[in-house]
């Protein structure tokens, strides 16, 4: 992966839309703040595209929804387990 400041930008903002949906999709409300949510985007875009590409599907004719589509699960697991991780903390 090239790690230019445009690809880095491009990371960070399908981060955040893939965190805001996997949110969305995911029962319940997830108490973890916002930086949180698009860190967890960023995992589900990485992760996703890397089982793309070990299954073949990572370039397609016309939109990649089969990688967006593991992109957003990967997304909802990543947002599911830290939102589990965060709420069992508890403040003093």
């Amino acid at each position: 992966m090239d790690w230019s400041i445009g690809n880095i930008l491009w990371m960070v903002i399908g981060g955040a839309i893939i965190g805001v949906l996997a949110r969305l999709f995911l029962p319940g409300r997830q108490a973890i703040p916002f930086w949180l949510t698009i860190l967890a985007g960023i995992v589900g875009m990485l992760v996703g595209d890397w089982l793309a590409g070990l299954f073949g599907v990572e370039k397609t004719a016309g939109i990649d929804w089969i990688r967006h589509g593991l992109q957003l699960v990967v997304g909802m697991i990543a947002v599911g387990a830290v939102a589990s991780i965060r709420g069992r903390r508890t403040t003093p």
